[in-house]
């Protein structure tokens, strides 16, 4: 992997809340067709990194590069808020909490995104609305609506709407924290399928770490807003060179 296969890039990242400094001067690339996990502790700065990417939480200082849109912390302009809606453009974002419109079925809910865009087609969109829930394994759900679904279906809707706009990149936020055991397996499985088939790049929140094991190209290790150590899953886990990641394994594995 190089430089130019970048597809998000991460620079001196620094966000503060208040006086508290959650992010403390990250640097970080996620490249083509790669899966990245993050772990560490509640705290750690794990899912501000991600909301930063997406420009949810605006950096206190630092660059976020998303597919050639390259924006730095600080201040929203009327002209940076538009730059952060052509950033968006390229993310899809599955957060822990479905966050489904309950009004709307399962197919509306995925055709939401697309139809906001100026000059969207009504039925190319539903077509390919149809598509992506036969992709998560929901094709016989589509005029359900939130309420009739289990949770691991909602969130593999989630995962529908998220790729329904087309992303360059999906970032995931502890997909699984809010599901019982039982359903943890199928969301796990679709993305799964989004890196190994797909090979859609991911940058992934989750303690789970079989699923880190498994697909994760690359293990990132946060600790106190600072990344303490990052390599493949077979370093990270077998050999860390770092106590406070082996403390952490320890207590999670």
């Amino acid at each position: 992997m190089t430089a130019n296969d970048a597809v998000v890039r991460v620079e001196g990242l620094h966000k503060y809340f208040g006086d508290l400094e959650v992010l403390r001067g990250i640097d970080m690339d996620l490249h083509k067709g790669e899966v990245v996990v993050i772990l560490g502790r509640s705290g750690s700065g794990k899912s501000t990194l991600l909301r930063c990417v997406n420009f949810l939480d605006d950096p206190t200082q630092g660059t976020i590069e998303v597919s050639g849109v390259k924006l730095s912390g600080g201040h929203r302009t009327r002209r940076k808020r538009e730059q952060i809606r052509n950033l968006r453009l390229h993310v899809g974002m599955v957060f822990q909490q479905f966050n489904l419109f309950p009004q709307m079925t399962a197919l509306e809910n995925v055709m939401i995104g697309p139809l906001c865009r100026k000059g969207a087609d009504k039925a190319a969109t539903r077509k390919r609305a149809l598509q992506l829930l036969d992709q998560v394994g929901l094709g016989d759900k589509a005029d359900q609506h939130p309420i009739r679904l289990s949770g691991g279906q909602q969130q593999r809707v989630a995962i529908a709407r998220a790729l329904a706009t087309e992303p360059d990149v999906m970032l995931f936020d502890e997909p699984t924290s809010a599901l019982d055991p039982e359903l943890t397996g199928e969301v796990l499985a679709v993305m799964k399928a989004l890196a190994t088939e797909v090979h859609m790049p991911m940058m992934v929140v989750t303690h789970e770490m079989g699923f880190a094991r498994e697909v994760a190209d690359r293990l990132v290790f946060f600790h106190e807003g600072v990344i303490l150590e990052q390599g493949s899953p077979d370093q990270v886990f077998n050999h860390t060179q770092h106590p406070e990641c082996r403390r952490f394994l320890d207590a999670v594995l």
